[in-house]
């Protein structure tokens, strides 16, 4: 049977009369200050850029090469004060895309939460107006599985995926996200909201190799400067249309690059995560004169900088009003017009969070407001700022300005400071692809009523400096000097979860399997609760040849966890106990009918029972939910093999190769059936891939590999 895979004085007087009069004069005669008025024609161009920090764009005073956002900053409003409310790709989108605060949408983290898509968002309200919608998405964390596709008619999250091995299919570059929105903007006949959004300054930064030899040593700025370039295209393109656009632009959050400690963001809330750019202008058409020539515009009005202050909750209803549609009462934002029309001046006080390590590792949560120019942060240890005098925050005010910190506290109660509900489980393919992206993901810590110094993330920062280092450590293959930090943060914080998952792996991947179990067997003697130590656990003794031991484990484990419920499935099937694994894979899919992950493993159940009907109906449903499992392609592969399909057979293999060229089962597969066909120069190609990644322990299946292909 061939093989398969699971798994912003008088005198005196008259001069200044004077002046008066001619300052009026001037005012009259200059051109006419940036405005942006009603109108329900336009088309409305959301853009997001990920990772951005105000202060890396030319336009504000930063060193990035930005020439599209300047002009676009030159052309109309420049906001210098703006701030998101979350510090993570996801509750930040989703506080833009629907005006509401994180503790009002419900997303405190990228993983285990989802938009529920009964909330109105600018999507919903934009379309029920007559508008065509477009997504077009550059990261992983925006997925339509995590919801915030609700309301479009276009929403394309479609990534690139280099190896599913690795789980690199993750993000795509800023170009191939613009193409398809420039086609999809093409070829509407009415008005349309696009949201475009572009992943590239997020980590790892890796810009095309003429934008990182501009920026030799700063691959940050050689990312926002190559996504800028990127960019240009979608806004010459409004230039053309034949009505005018509105365009917005604005990130999800900034970047530490250092900051206070912090390497990249998600931990902290300092100006260099939390301050947002958010440029507005009208690209109007009107504006060029159609010779068949492009022509440099002369602008009709001219580019103003707003030092009120923003946040992203009022994006929404700025859109809504510059569309003339009805504003939601329900919005915690309110319209930026009067600001940027009137110049008026309201505080507008801003909550903000950072809830991931509370989320996955149970440390403080930390949350805080904005108001004027004083920033409050409320944590074990609480910091307040000044920020007109101390914008980089470098002196914490609150032990001797005890009277303003308890104003400001006041003034963060006046908001809803609830602790998060604890995330839900994610599957295993999606805590991976997070993880890959440098997020914690994944676990769920316990939610506490109290908290102290030593929970303060400024206290724990350094134990996110050796995750950090061991990642990259662990990335180049340096794998002992991973496992001495990951031990060092363990012994830091003995409740890290995410060190003794990471440290198991390492364990896990050099053959140690002894070691990685009594790595996870330690977290749960050190009091880790977090159900992903258990599944993980689980797993490996269940690999490790213990599978009685691992049912033990899962079975009191499981309940409706996905993951816990998938590892049980597999260690029934490592024990010999197919029916019982169909069960629990039966068993999810009652509450996940469109877990793919689910209907794979149930395939391979299948299989394993010679019920080769059955495993071609679940494995075809897992590949109509996610083309790119290989493992699926793999055992499809396998029951076409055995129903005498053999050519569709080795198409299955070879698409499983395709999608994974380290698809062990797939090549061994190809090699044997190539080989038996007479096709052997085919079966030579695969089968010296096999023998270049084959383990020592597949030793007497490399040997038949050699025998076939000499």
């Amino acid at each position: 049977m061939p093989k398969h895979a699971r798994r912003a004085s008088w005198g005196l007087y008259a001069l200044v009369a004077v002046a008066a009069i001619a300052l009026v004069a001037w005012l009259a005669l200059r051109p006419r200050a940036f405005a942006i008025e009603p109108d329900a024609g336009r088309n409305i161009l959301l853009v997001t850029i990920d990772t951005l920090r105000a202060d890396a764009l030319g336009s504000y005073g930063g060193g990035a090469v930005t020439p599209h956002l300047d002009r676009l900053a030159a052309r109309g409003a420049r906001f210098d004060f703006a701030h998101a409310h979350a510090v993570v790709t996801l509750p930040s989108h989703a506080s833009i895309l629907s005006g509401r605060y994180p503790y009002e949408h419900g997303i405190r983290d990228n993983t285990g939460y989802r938009f529920d898509a009964s909330m109105p968002t600018l999507a919903t309200l934009l379309k029920a107006q007559g508008f065509a919608t477009g997504a077009f998405i550059g990261g992983f964390p925006l997925d339509h599985r995590f919801g915030l596709g609700v309301g479009f008619d276009t929403y394309d999250d479609r990534l690139e995926s280099a190896s599913a091995f690795e789980m690199s299919e993750r993000e795509r570059r800023a170009d191939r996200v613009v193409a398809p929105a420039l086609e999809w903007i093409g070829a509407q006949q009415g008005k349309w909201f696009s949201w475009v959004h572009v992943y590239d300054p997020h980590v790892t930064y890796e810009a095309p190799d003429e934008w990182r030899a501009r920026f030799p040593n700063d691959p940050y700025l050689a990312e926002v400067s190559w996504t800028d370039h990127a960019l240009g295209a979608l806004f010459s393109r409004l230039d053309e249309l034949d009505r005018p656009t509105l365009v917005i632009v604005t990130s999800d959050h900034g970047e530490s690059l250092g900051d206070h400690g912090e390497l990249t963001h998600g931990l902290f809330a300092y100006e260099a995560v939390l301050r947002v750019p958010l440029l507005m202008t009208v690209v109007d058409p009107s504006d060029h004169q159609g010779t068949g020539l492009r022509r440099t515009p002369v602008p009709s009005t001219t580019g103003v900088t707003i030092t009120s202050p923003a946040r992203h909750v009022d994006i929404m209803p700025t859109i809504l009003e510059a569309a003339a549609a009805p504003a939601l009462p329900s919005a915690s934002g309110t319209s930026l017009l009067p600001v940027l029309n009137d110049g008026a001046t309201d505080d507008r006080p801003s909550y903000f969070e950072a809830m991931s390590a509370a989320v996955a590792r149970g440390w403080a949560p930390l949350r805080g407001v904005i108001s004027g120019r004083e920033k409050y942060i409320d944590l074990p240890i609480p910091e307040l700022y000044d920020l007109a005098a101390d914008p980089g925050e470098t002196e914490n005010l609150a032990p001797r300005a005890q009277e303003r910190a308890r104003v400001l506290f006041n003034t963060l109660r006046t908001f809803n400071t609830a602790p998060p509900a604890r995330a839900a489980a994610e599957t295993p393919e999606t805590l991976e692809r997070l993880r890959s992206l440098g997020y914690i993901g994944g676990a769920s810590a316990p939610v506490r009523e109290r908290y102290t110094e030593d929970d303060d993330p400024k206290r724990l920062v350094v134990i996110e400096q050796m995750l950090a280092r061991a990642g990259d450590a662990q990335r180049d293959g340096r794998f002992d000097e991973a496992i001495a930090l990951y031990r060092q943060a363990i012994a830091r914080r003995a409740d890290t979860e995410d060190a003794y998952r990471k440290l198991a792996l390492v364990y896990w991947r050099q053959g140690r399997a002894r070691d990685a179990i009594e790595t996870l067997e330690a977290a749960l003697k050190a009091g880790v609760t977090q159900s992903e130590v258990r599944i993980k656990l689980g797993q490996y003794l269940a690999e490790a040849g213990q599978p009685a031991r691992a049912i033990e484990l899962l079975e009191a484990t499981a309940g409706s966890d996905p993951d816990a419920l998938i590892g049980l499935g597999n260690a029934y099937m490592l024990a010999g106990r197919g029916p019982d694994a169909i069960r629990a894979f039966l068993r999810l899919l009652t509450a996940d009918p469109r877990n793919a992950v689910a209907h794979e493993n149930l395939g391979a159940a299948y299989l394993g029972q010679r019920n080769l009907a059955a495993a071609e109906q679940s494995l075809r449903e897992a590949i109509a939910l996610d083309p790119n499992r290989p493992g699926a392609h793999t055992a499809l592969g396998v029951v076409l093999a055995e129903t005498s399909r053999e050519a569709a057979a080795i198409d299955a293999w070879k698409r499983a190769v395709a999608i994974e060229p380290r698809e062990l089962n797939a090549l061994y597969n190809l090699t044997v059936y190539l080989a038996r066909m007479g096709r052997r120069d085919e079966a030579r190609l695969y089968g010296e891939q096999f023998l270049v990644i084959a383990p020592p322990a597949l030793r007497r299946d490399a040997e038949r590999i050699r025998a076939l292909i000499r």
